[in-house]
Formats: structure tokens, C-alpha cells, sequence
């Protein structure tokens, strides 16, 4: 006899991801839940003078949220992972200031890559755990520990949606990667053996990669990351566009545009 799956708990904690209007007073959200994962949202009266919502549900910000019951699908096998739940009530968990200037750019990038690349209802503790450590290091003065948050997360991200190779062996071949060796990351290909060629990772950086993501610590990630994060930039960001079927995410085009701007 097949067990239902766990109902998830009423109230969870959750980040906002993105939002859209609905009719003149209710807003669709998309939040980031811990225990569901991205889900859909309805906010009604959300956008109303009065609504207490209006000054908690911010992105950015870590919020408590009671949802509704999530609707019965129509037989026992159907899936409901697409429905929209009713939000009862939202408040600010704690946390830090608003993100502001180009932390903000970083922000909303780490919400569209969560946008694109998770499925509705697919719980990540780990990666939800990963973006509420991640958002306050985006509004650090020392950009090596800036760009530095945004490559962990981005290869948290990648393993946890199942698409990062393991980063200590040579895909093709199952190889142990040589830490005196060097190294490409390709999206077709894995982790190939550098012949030449630019953005090269050293072997051993990759081997304190994998042990870090295996290891589960963020920081360790990120002290990982350190050594090589140009190289680690440019080969990601093949890899996320390779896997999000997108040349240019929308948050990387404005602020490409704004900084043409400003010379």
C-alpha cells in the first residue's frame, strides 16, 4: 500500500522571490520556501493601504508564512504541485537590511537563477539554507568575498538541481583528477583535462571543491572558491546558460545596461 507523502507544516519560514499584480488589490507570489521548495502564492488584499502585508512581503527578507491547504487533487495519483495556495498570513522573521545598490543586482541574480532552475514543489532544505547565508555576504565592502558567495552558491545550486558533475574525477573517463593537474568544467563534457586552453582550474582546486560541496559547509565553499574565482566566474556561467537555454539572464542584462550608462 503506497504512503502519502508528508503534508507540509501550516507555517514555514520563506523568502520572496518574485511578484506579480492580480486584479487590483492581490498580488501572485513566487516564494522559496524551506520545507516546499519554490511555490506559488496568492496574496489577496496584499496591495490595500491597510494590508500588514504590504511591509513584510519584500525580497530579501526572511519571512514566516501560514499558507492554506493546499488543494485535493482530483484522483489520488494526480499531482497538485502547480496549484496556487492562498497565503493567511506573512511576518519578518528577523534577519538583515535591505539589500541596496549593486548588492541588489546580486540579490535579485540569485532569485533568478532559483526562478529558472528549480522545479514548483521540489524541497531543498540544504540550497534554502544556503541563499539565507549567502544574502548578507552580498552587501559586503571586499568584493573577493562577494564574488566569492556568489560562486558557492552557484555550484550549491547546480548540485542540488542535479546537474554539477562530480569535480574530483574526469567525467568521461572516471579518472581521479590529479591535484598537480589542470582542468576545464564544460557543460557537455564535464571535467575534461586542459590542453592549453584559458580558464584552466588547477586539479587541486577542484578536489577542494568537491570536498567542500560533499561536506556540506558553505563556507568551506567558499574558501575553496577563493583561489580561482575568475576562472570559476567564466566557466560557470557556461554552465548555467548552457543549462537554462539563456545567452544573458535579465538581471545580468540591466545591470549591463545601467554600467553603460554610468560612463
Amino acid at each position: 500500500m503506497a504512503t502519502r507523502p508528508a503534508r507540509p507544516p501550516a507555517t514555514q519560514a520563506a523568502y520572496v522571490l518574485h511578484r506579480y499584480d492580480w486584479s487590483e488589490s492581490s498580488l501572485i507570489l513566487d516564494l522559496f520556501t524551506r520545507e516546499q521548495g519554490r511555490i506559488a502564492v496568492v496574496a489577496k488584499g496584499a496591495k490595500r493601504p491597510y494590508s500588514q502585508l504590504r511591509s513584510v512581503l519584500l525580497p530579501f527578507q526572511r519571512i514566516q508564512v501560514t499558507l492554506g491547504k493546499p488543494p485535493r487533487p482530483a484522483e489520488p495519483s494526480a499531482e497538485s504541485t502547480s496549484e496556487v495556495q492562498t497565503l493567511r498570513g506573512a511576518e519578518w522573521a528577523g534577519g538583515h537590511a535591505m539589500l541596496t545598490g549593486a548588492a541588489l543586482f546580486s540579490g535579485f541574480y540569485l532569485n533568478e537563477l532559483l526562478m529558472k532552475l528549480l522545479a514548483r514543489s521540489d524541497a531543498h532544505p540544504a540550497l534554502f539554507d544556503a541563499y539565507a547565508e549567502t544574502l548578507p555576504l552580498m552587501a559586503s565592502a571586499d568584493d573577493g568575498i562577494v564574488q566569492a558567495a556568489l560562486r558557492a552558491f552557484e555550484l550549491a545550486l547546480l548540485q542540488q538541481v542535479g546537474v554539477l558533475p562530480d569535480l574530483s574525477c574526469v567525467t568521461m573517463t572516471q579518472a581521479e583528477v590529479d591535484p598537480a593537474g589542470r582542468y576545464l568544467l564544460l557543460p557537455e563534457q564535464g571535467v575534461v583535462t586542459a590542453r592549453g586552453r584559458e580558464n584552466e582550474l588547477a586539479g587541486q582546486t577542484l578536489v577542494g571543491l568537491q570536498a567542500a560541496l560533499q561536506h556540506g559547509s558553505l563556507v568551506a565553499l567558499q574558501q575553496a572558491c577563493a583561489p580561482a574565482l575568475q576562472e570559476l566566474k567564466l566557466l560557470l556561467r557556461a554552465l548555467l546558460h548552457y543549462h537554462l537555454g539563456s545567452p544573458v539572464l535579465r538581471t545580468r542584462q540591466v545591470m549591463l545596461d545601467v554600467q553603460a550608462l554610468e560612463r
